[in-house]
């Protein structure tokens, strides 16, 4: 027993280390995010020839020789829990592949592609643990636990120790990654994202915020709520119904004219970002911080940007996940109630944020504690989960399936094939 607890804990300390060169690169994207653009310490063209050089290259990267990094990383492991015995998916969350990602990583946050480090984060947990489940298959820490499982531990366990939150990592593992919701699954998860947690940087993480005592959501606010809470899911789903044929087009041009598509996309991505005057690229932190302060984190032209660079960003393969960028999106909803109060606004924003996220995602209490993880501020959390509660039925009539859902079901097919 005290092996096992033991075994645990210093794979959580590893994880959480391992995990430091995506906070690192996460962070470089914000720092040329803030220099370049928002403080203007660079001329325009200097920004937009980044954008447009440095996807370029992930580009023709991604689609040529390093092909097996595009995407977030995570469909191996839902692929798991469809069908235990399936070997290709163990071939996509080895190391080495997690390895070959990171040149895409790189690119992803030198152009500012609108994607964040949740899912790549998550897929290098999965990977970790699976590797060293297969090197000491014996151990007592998962001799009897399934593959399906351990990948689900260790993809629960990365995100929760990525963001100090092992909470938050086991809402995403039984909301989203795994089929065992009882103990085998939470404490182990649990054991891992804490320690990783006390080592992990915060480095690549502007939106968390600490100290806010906003309190609940006053009664003249309940109406504005309900409409941006409707607002969120009707964006959401939209957002994934848009999604999903956009990517099989885009890699079919992709596939057929690489080099054009290329070209186009690249080109515009940097317009986008011109447009936005910065705030369409990266995951959004930047923006999603000063709306959860109840500050202007942009206006509803910037989610127009942010939405059309999101699209682009992951249909196009980028090494990353959509999680805070839906949350950015959400919280954009709130920026034309000025006439609010600074407290009102920020609450309006982390309901729009939550709301947005959830009409995507269906994880809706995921979705809500990701929301109180940045913000924090307790009085809120209920409103959050009503609010991501709502979303999520909504949605379920506007958007048939989900991106996750989408992803797994396109690689069974090829599968098939």
């Amino acid at each position: 027993m005290l092996l096992t607890l033991l075994v645990w804990l210093g794979l959580g300390l590893l994880l959480g280390l391992v995990e430091w060169p995506y906070q690192l690169l996460s962070e470089l994207g914000f720092q040329l995010q803030q220099r370049l653009w928002l403080q203007a310490a660079a001329p325009v063209w200097l920004g937009a020839s980044l954008v447009f050089g440095g996807g370029l290259v992930l580009l023709l990267l991604a689609w040529g020789p390093l092909g097996p990094g595009r995407g977030g990383g995570l469909t191996p492991a839902l692929l798991l829990q469809q069908n235990p015995e399936a070997q290709a998916p163990l071939a996509h969350l080895d190391l080495g592949t997690q390895l070959r990602r990171l040149p895409l990583l790189v690119l992803t946050h030198l152009a500012g592609f609108t994607v964040g480090v949740e899912s790549p984060s998550a897929a290098l947990g999965a990977s970790l643990l699976l590797a060293f489940r297969r090197r000491w298959p014996q151990l007592r820490a998962w001799s009897a636990l399934p593959l399906p499982l351990v990948a689900a531990i260790g993809g629960a366990a990365g995100l929760g120790a990525a963001f100090r939150s092992p909470l938050l990592g086991v809402a995403y593992g039984v909301e989203e990654l795994s089929r065992e919701k009882g103990l085998p699954l939470v404490m182990p998860t649990l054991l891992l994202a804490g320690s990783g947690a006390t080592v992990a940087t915060s480095l690549g993480q502007p939106a968390r915020l600490a100290g806010l005592e906003l309190g609940g959501l006053a009664p003249e606010l309940w109406g504005w709520a309900l409409l941006i809470t409707v607002m969120g899911a009707l964006i959401g789903s939209l957002f994934v119904r848009l999604l999903i044929p956009l990517v099989a087009w885009l890699g079919q041009r992709l596939r057929q004219r690489r080099l054009i598509t290329a070209l186009s996309v690249a080109a515009l991505l940097a317009s986008l970002a011109v447009l936005s005057g910065g705030l369409s690229l990266n995951d959004g932190s930047l923006s999603l911080a000063e709306a959860l302060q109840g500050e202007s984190g942009g206006s509803l032209a910037t989610l127009l940007w942010r939405f059309l660079a999101s699209l682009l960003s992951i249909a196009a393969g980028a090494p990353g996940g959509l999680m805070h960028d839906a949350m950015t999106l959400g919280s954009l909803l709130a920026s034309p109630l000025d006439f609010l109060s600074t407290e009102a606004r920020a609450q309006l924003a982390a309901i729009g944020a939550a709301a947005l996220f959830a009409g995507a995602n269906r994880t809706p209490i995921f979705c809500a504690l990701f929301v109180f993880t940045l913000q924090g501020d307790s009085q809120l959390l209920l409103s959050l989960l009503l609010a991501s509660a709502i979303s999520t039925f909504l949605a379920e009539r506007w958007r048939p399936t989900t991106w996750n859902e989408a992803q797994v079901e396109a690689s069974m097919a090829r599968d098939a094939r």
